[in-house]
């Protein structure tokens, strides 16, 4: 059998204020020739398959035609729902849609019930581990009591899913895990576009993170969280996202893992690329050399993020540099330069300073240390003048 792992679509999410619906739909769309290309029988998406639990109309279009493309080429589709998911949302239509070829598991009540797919070899059994809220799942009857981690909820939901794989044990049945979590070692390849999995922050050490023996006893899990691709073990894997969600993610490769199931179990797992219709670039320099570099040209069409070097802050520097970038979506100031700070107090700091003095010393605060130009000396002289003569009449 040959398996599609993606996950992390985020249909509906803006990047720094501009929609990325198109290139969702441009990357989605030549999954349908991936499947053709690499006779594919099932494509997984392993959560977070909408940005909001609540999407758009223009969101929901997006996926139904993805989806429809998808199965229209004979590939069964199997997903389930990740913390930006509603899992109610996503999957109601799940009790009729298996019809078509296409799996909704998003019911945490449900985890051992797994889709029964097969080939030449024998049965295929793919169970989905929705995201898993700890409080909201202590009611289950596989969730032990005062259940409170990642950790603890993930771990429990899988000793109930092995259960269940040692009960239908058959000659030839093999098994396949969907997940939307945390496992340990996946910080690696996390970036700040993904929304925390737990209302506390990860104690340090990884205490909250679900540990990769959890996942032991499958033929392969397929991973949805981390927006990086990333190999745990030969059979516990990250795909990332099929979109570039931040400038973190600048870079690293988008697709999915082309996994093979032979009549033993994972017989190879290879990378497959998606294409990536706007790419990341980060650009740095004093402001005025990112207005002009030609060696920057070529990211006239990137997105970019850039990172201006200069002592002192511009002047609207997002409307200049998207002259030169269009595309520009981010901007920061890092001078190259810093200057410490003093402790004295304010009055210790005036004491004995003319009215200019005072001015281009606060000047020299804000400004990295840059005091006052010549023609700001100017204009400074001109209006302190202004007001001794108006305070004078």
């Amino acid at each position: 059998m040959r398996i599609f792992h993606t996950s992390d679509w985020h249909v509906g999410r803006t990047f720094h204020g501009y929609s990325t619906l198109d290139a969702t739909r441009e990357v989605l769309g030549t999954i349908p020739a991936v499947v053709h290309d690499h006779d594919v029988d099932v494509v997984l998406v392993s959560g977070d398959i909408y940005d909001l639990a609540n999407p758009s109309a223009d969101a929901v279009a997006v996926l139904r035609d993805a989806v429809r493309a998808i199965l229209d080429t004979g590939a069964t589709v199997v997903m389930t729902s990740g913390n930006h998911d509603s899992a109610v949302r996503l999957g109601f239509a799940g009790a009729f849609s298996t019809g078509a070829g296409l799996h909704l598991l998003t019911d945490p009540a449900r985890i051992h019930e797994p889709v029964e797919l097969a080939d030449a070899h024998g049965p295929v059994d793919v169970y989905a581990l929705p995201y898993l809220q700890p409080e909201l799942v202590r009611g289950h009857a596989w969730a032990p009591t005062g259940i409170r981690t990642q950790n603890e909820v993930v771990t429990a939901a899988m000793d109930h899913v092995r259960a269940e794989i040692v009960r239908r044990r058959t000659a030839g049945r093999r098994s396949v895990v969907l997940a939307h979590t945390f496992v340990a070692g996946g910080h690696a390849e996390s970036s700040d576009s993904e929304r925390a999995i737990t209302r506390e922050p990860l104690v340090a050490g990884g205490v909250d993170a679900v540990p990769l023996e959890a996942f032991a006893g499958v033929d392969y899990a397929a991973l949805g969280h981390i927006h990086g691709r990333m190999a745990l073990a030969d059979h516990v894997r990250y795909s990332g996202a099929p979109v570039h969600y931040s400038f973190g993610e600048a870079g690293k490769p988008r697709g999915g893992w082309l996994v093979t199931l032979g009549a033993d179990g994972l017989t190879d797992v290879g990378w497959v690329d998606l294409p990536v219709p706007r790419p990341l670039q980060q650009v740095t320099g004093p402001f005025a050399d990112l207005l002009v570099d030609p060696s920057l040209d070529a990211y006239a069409d990137h997105f970019v993020r850039a990172v201006y070097t200069d002592r002192t802050r511009q002047i609207e520097p997002m409307r200049k540099l998207r002259e030169r970038f269009p595309w520009c979506a981010e901007v920061v100031w890092e001078p190259a330069e810093r200057v410490t700070g003093t402790s004295a107090s304010y009055t210790e700091r005036v004491t004995g300073k003319t009215d200019p003095q005072v001015v281009a010393s606060f000047l020299a605060d804000v400004r990295a240390g840059e005091g006052p130009s010549a023609a700001e000396d100017a204009i400074i002289d001109a209006v302190i003048d202004e007001h001794a003569a108006r305070d004078a009449r």
